[in-house]
């Protein structure tokens, strides 16, 4: 298939799927004149890193799921602890939820004087909070979304 078909049929536009190969997450054929030409595997490739986007993995971390021929060679032991980091994340997410809903509705006179807010912003000004996202991130930038 040539980067336009499979782009057509993947929904990954072509430019993403030149980056993706140059990140060496999936690999061209030798190419036919000016165009590339992928093999058919390389949609379920695209599947599997549209996935691994979805459930936070970094490009970096997803180009160890495939073996250097592009076949998937998932570790249960990575998936688990993905799985272990969303559940933390959740969490953390649930507690601000949380600690924002109570907030909004909270009878103190401003947000200045409601003790579950002071406590979200005391968590914000020691960093805690930025320190958290930073270990979620790992090794994984915004940019490499592709």
């Amino acid at each position: 298939m040539d980067i336009s078909e499979v782009a057509k049929r993947s929904g990954v536009p072509a430019s993403a799927l030149r980056y993706y190969e140059r990140r060496g997450l999936i690999r061209s054929l030798a190419p036919e004149g000016q165009r590339r030409r992928f093999a058919p595997a390389v949609l379920e490739q695209l599947s599997l890193i549209a996935l691994g986007q979805a459930a936070g993995f970094s490009l970096d971390e997803i180009r160890q799921l495939f073996t250097a021929g592009g076949a998937a060679a998932i570790d249960r032991q990575v998936l688990a602890a993905k799985a272990d980091e969303l559940e933390r994340m959740v969490r953390r997410l649930k507690a601000m939820i949380d600690g924002l809903r109570h907030a909004a509705i909270c009878p103190a006179p401003s947000h200045a004087e409601c003790p579950s807010f002071q406590k979200l912003l005391k968590a914000a000004a020691s960093g805690a909070l930025e320190r958290r996202t930073r270990a979620r991130a790992g090794t994984g930038t915004g940019s490499e979304t592709g």
